[in-house]
């Protein structure tokens, strides 16, 4: 399998795991949503240096996101992360 897609399936799954929105794992990264959300679905080269912000970010090992076994979950047998709430404007 594509080292991205294992990168990206436990990346999505530890930041489900820790109940946070990729809103929230962006702020702690200082990346954009979007950034995150390409690299869960396996669309980004992740830099060593992006590698250990997201690991920060999610308080885990580095390692543990290029685990192959552990990327099996799948992500949508996880509970979703809580919605942010709109404000009206």
């Amino acid at each position: 399998m594509d080292i991205r897609k294992i990168f990206g399936r436990n990346f999505r799954r530890f930041r489900l795991g820790a109940r946070l929105s990729k809103e929230a794992v962006a702020e702690r990264m200082g990346v954009d949503r979007a950034h995150v959300s390409s690299m869960e679905r396996g669309q980004q080269n992740v830099t060593r240096l992006t590698l250990w912000q997201v690991a920060q970010a999610l308080e885990c090992r580095p390692a543990a996101f290029l685990d192959e076994g552990s990327s099996s979950s799948s992500p949508e047998t996880l509970t979703r992360a809580p919605r942010r709430k709109r404000t009206k404007s």
